[in-house]
């Protein structure tokens, strides 16, 4: 691969991790030790995602994440935990794409990476925030399902197509910030709105 096909996967895999931090790395790991993800010399230590008890402490940790994230509020809660988790997956992710030889490279990977995936963390955890609020137990089941396969959806491309990588990670950046936006909006007008139903402030006059 060449350093845009390189710089496209690690910031899709970092982005993702935001998302799905321990399938990431299990599909990753998946895909290096059966060689659908060819790497060049430079990056042979990341082989270690291939080893299987890495392997094995990625199944476990996607089949947790995969059972929270179906139940509302242990969600929130396992997204608060992972505040931290994530980001920081994401930037080793990045981090260990990168020649090591290139101190330079290797420290504006590790900062884009980990910021990537706390983007991409933020706008999910808010989302779920948002979800949340909704009475019915089947919206927050509906947009997990809709995550995961989203996730397994666009690992598979990255992988298999590298080439394509870069542009899946641009489209996750810009719709993390959209979401975001969007949602902060969304929340501020809700508090006003309840303030003005509360008599804390008041009702904003009507132009005629």
């Amino acid at each position: 691969m060449g350093i845009v096909e390189i710089l496209g996967v690690a910031g899709s895999l970092s982005l993702l991790a935001g998302w799905r931090l321990y399938l990431t790395i299990l599909a990753t790991g998946v895909a290096m030790r059966f060689g659908w993800l060819p790497l060049p010399e430079h990056l042979a230590a990341l082989q270690i995602l291939a080893n299987p008890w890495v392997l094995g402490v990625a199944a476990i940790g996607t089949l947790a994440e995969f059972l929270a994230d179906k139940i509302a509020w242990v969600d929130s809660v396992w997204d608060t935990v992972h505040g931290i988790v994530r980001p920081l997956g994401g930037a080793l992710l990045a981090l260990a794409l990168v020649d090591s030889s290139d101190p330079a490279w290797q420290v504006i990977a590790f900062l884009l990476g980990g910021g990537g995936a706390l983007l991409s963390h933020g706008a999910k955890a808010t989302t779920r925030a948002v979800v949340n609020v909704s009475p019915e137990p089947f919206s927050n089941a509906a947009v997990s399902t809709g995550e995961d396969v989203a996730t397994g959806g666009l690992l598979a491309l990255a992988i298999a197509y590298p080439p394509l990588a870069i542009i899946i990670a641009i489209l996750l950046a810009v719709a993390a910030i959209v979401v975001i936006i969007a949602l902060r909006r969304l929340l501020r007008n809700v508090k006003a709105t309840l303030k003005r139903a509360l008599g804390d402030e008041p009702a904003a006059p009507i132009d005629a």
